[in-house]
């Protein structure tokens, strides 16, 4: 035993002093720096909640500024008070009201705080923001001048600020018990060294202290997020990606709703569009050079969002005039009446383009993630050709970006790989992919032989989204079965390499009001013009069905469906006709060149089974048809027909109601289609089932005028709120959201680094 009067024991009391010495020196450390960080942290929440709480208050201003004008406009002030209602429903948002210009309060919503007065606000600058005492809340005040021809006024939207206390005293607990905790144990392995004697004391202290800090053991080349990291990224999760702020019908959503968003929520932000399709293609005819538009749902979807926001269209150049048109570095600037973005093409030799398009992508891909029973083919050759395109297209995007932290949007699973590479590439870019088609279940994926690669090049993204929450379910079984990654389905992310990814569902949908519906006639001349150009009689009930030549979309099992209705009730022989126009697509692959040619024998058959010289049932227009005309069917039509036997979205049938101005049709909607989520008074159909579609078909033909309308007007109100610049606007909020994360966490690096 050592006795403290030898040298033995003077070593161990200089020992346990130097040990308890530097003991309480760290803990005064951690001390220190915990009440250091403290304030840093309340001021960094405190900071962010007010921009996060300012940014809402200018949406809502460009969101219903237009509906108050025309309100005020038209003296219709008892108006007011249903848009502000419906604002107010936001949780975060106390009251609503419009201060007139002599100081008088109008239409205030049912919270807004007695104390509150329009003076301040008259004397004040538009858009001010400013700290009140109301109530005992804190409250921060927006003030937005709306004016016009014969009125003046200020929309005034209080926020209750009273969660950012909540949060900051979160904060303050964590940190409170961090330190307690931390102290017990620099206490507890300073007495253990000390009684023990143990050599190694100051580096098992040195270990306890970064672990106590850090989370875990100790790191010499990587360093994990700090405590302070952690708790931002807690907070954070209150205000997560994938949360809009504002779920209300008063939003309208249009092109300059997305400009206005953009200017606020990112600004200065640089848009990319990646994708196979080019918006617009150029082919040589005999009157020289023609411009056309692409049947592509895809295009139909992205072509008013990048209008809108500007930017660069990077896409496959596949026109034969293509290269005639570009400058020298390959761009265009397009819509060529009234450019608005630049289109850069990609070129790809026709070896390449067996490969990568019609190989992997639409002979494994699109049967694999369909499931509509056409065996997917997989070969090495095809893989190595669409790793070089993806390649290609990523290497595209980074010479083509002006900043090194642009938004990069990844169109569809001819680009799997791409996101990986663009990461690789533009480390600090916010890169969405959208997965245009379903993502099949993980068995049925697990046949891909390169399933790992594809996953891991899609984790490459920022947010990854999806038509329905069911493909992202999908996907995170994927994910889970075949790739070593964290999942957090409670907050919707996969954490790969310590790369975070958001998973959404993000339904894609039309702009509104569609551009070919601007120039359209009347209903009544399209139906008179559309059944004189088929040599119809004007009283013919006319159904129709419009799409590109895919096995996918059901084409054989409507027209069968619509052989089943004539034997069924032959009382509509001669009264009722069927139009197919379908647009050829991917000629060169046999499943796609069958499936016209048995669509056209199938047509001939039904013909003659039921029809005559002057009469035939079934009239099969196989080509492509501008917008325009696509319009001018559905105008005439009496039903439309969308029997995908599996479909993403299929905005086929969005276009549709979005056609009938008035409110008169009826959609029969295959229940295999993501639109049959959004569009319940359809009638929904299973496409397989022939005599289920072949009675849908007739109860349409028999549905009552005033039924039709009531339908058609709930479906035609929701796609005009869910349409495509608020299913872009729901991405680019998340991304705004993303970017303003990484910056604190990247502040919050900074600041520790010191």
């Amino acid at each position: 035993m050592l006795v403290a009067g030898r040298p033995e024991g003077k070593l161990l009391s200089s020992q346990m002093k130097e040990a308890l010495r530097y003991g309480a020196l760290s803990l005064a450390v951690i001390v220190g720096l915990t009440l250091a960080i403290v304030p840093f942290a309340h001021s960094l929440i405190e900071q962010w909640s007010r921009h996060d709480v300012e940014q809402r208050s200018r949406l809502v201003y460009n969101s219903i500024q237009g509906s108050v004008v025309r309100a005020m406009a038209d003296d219709a002030w008892e108006r007011l008070g249903s848009i502000f209602e419906g604002v107010a429903q936001d949780d975060r948002i106390l009251a609503v009201g419009l201060c007139d210009e002599k100081g008088g309060l109008i239409e205030p919503t049912r919270l807004m705080p007695r104390t509150f007065s329009c003076e301040k606000v008259a004397r004040s600058e538009a858009e001010s923001f400013s700290n009140i005492s109301s109530d005992g809340r804190r409250v921060l005040v927006g003030a937005f001048p709306i004016v016009d021809r014969a009125h003046k006024a200020y929309l005034i939207v209080l926020h209750d600020l009273s969660f950012i206390d909540a949060r900051s005293g979160e904060a303050q607990t964590f940190f409170v018990a961090a330190l307690a905790g931390v102290a017990l144990t620099i206490m507890g392995v300073s007495a253990v060294f000390a009684a023990f004697l143990l050599r190694g004391w100051m580096g098992a202290l040195r270990l306890a202290v970064e672990e106590a800090r850090f989370g875990g053991p100790a790191l010499s080349s990587r360093r994990e997020r700090s405590a302070l990291d952690k708790e931002i990224v807690k907070l954070l999760r209150e205000a997560e990606v994938g949360r809009v702020p504002i779920e209300t019908g008063q939003i309208e959503w249009s092109p300059a709703t997305l400009q206005n968003l953009l200017r606020e929520a990112l600004p200065g932000a640089e848009v990319l569009i990646v994708s196979n399709r080019e918006p617009y293609i150029h082919n040589r005819s005999d009157g020289g050079v023609v411009v056309q538009t692409p049947a592509s749902g895809l295009v139909s979807a992205l072509e008013p969002v990048i209008r809108a926001c500007g930017g660069t269209w990077i896409a496959h150049g596949s026109g034969d005039a293509d290269r005639e048109t570009v400058d020298e570095r390959d761009r265009i600037a397009v819509p060529p009446e009234a450019p608005a973005y630049s289109l850069r093409r990609i070129w790809i030799s026709e070896e390449e383009q067996d490969g990568y398009y019609y190989g992997l992508a639409n002979e494994g891909l699109w049967p694999l993630c369909h499931i509509a029973f056409v065996r997917p083919v997989f070969r090495e050759a095809d893989w190595r050709a669409y790793e070089k395109i993806n390649e290609r297209f990523a290497e595209a995007v980074a010479r083509e970006a002006q900043t090194d932290d642009p938004i990069v949007l990844v169109q569809d699973y001819h680009f799997a790989l791409a996101p990986r590479m663009i990461r690789e590439r533009l480390p600090k870019a916010t890169i969405i992919a959208f997965w245009h088609i379903p993502w099949p279940n993980a068995e049925t994926f697990g046949i891909c032989p390169w399933k790992e690669r594809i996953i891991e090049g899609l984790l490459g993204c920022t947010i990854l989204g999806f038509h329905t929450r069911f493909h992202c379910n999908n996907f995170f079984e994927t994910v889970d079965r075949f790739v070593e990654s964290r999942i957090d389905r409670e907050h919707g992310t996969v954490t790969l390499g310590g790369h975070e990814t958001f998973v959404r569902a993000y339904p894609i949908s039309i702009d509104w009001p569609p551009k070919a519906l601007a120039a359209q006639p009347s209903v009544e001349e399209c139906r008179l013009q559309t059944r004189r150009s088929l040599g119809l009689a004007s009283d013919v009930m006319l159904a129709v069905g419009i799409e590109r030549f895919d096995y996918t979309k059901g084409i054989l099992d409507r027209m069968k469906a619509v052989d089943l209705l004539l034997t069924l009730d032959p009382s509509l022989k001669g009264r009722f006709v069927f139009v197919q126009a379908a647009a050829p697509t991917r000629s060169r692959l046999p499943t796609y060149s069958r499936l016209q040619s048995e669509a056209q024998e199938l047509a001939r058959e039904i013909n003659a089974r039921h029809g005559d010289e002057s009469y035939r049932p079934i009239r099969l227009v196989i080509r492509h048809h501008e917008p325009a005309e696509v319009f001018g069917l559905f105008r005439a039509a009496d039903l439309c027909i969308v029997s995908s036997l599996h479909d993403g979205m299929n905005l086929v049938a969005k276009e549709f109601v979005a056609s009938r101005d008035d409110e008169q049709g009826v959609l029969v909607l295959s229940s295999f289609t993501g639109a049959s989520r959004e569009m319940a008074e359809a009638l929904i159909v299973n496409p397989y089932n022939i005599q289920e579609m072949a009675e849908a078909i007739g109860m349409a033909l028999r549905i009552p005028a005033n039924e039709q309308r009531e339908r058609m007007r709930l479906m035609r109100q929701r796609v005009r709120e869910r349409n495509v610049y608020r299913w872009a606007g729901q991405m680019l909020i998340d991304a705004a959201r993303s970017r303003q994360q990484r910056r604190i966490l990247d502040i919050a690096e900074k600041n520790q680094r010191r």
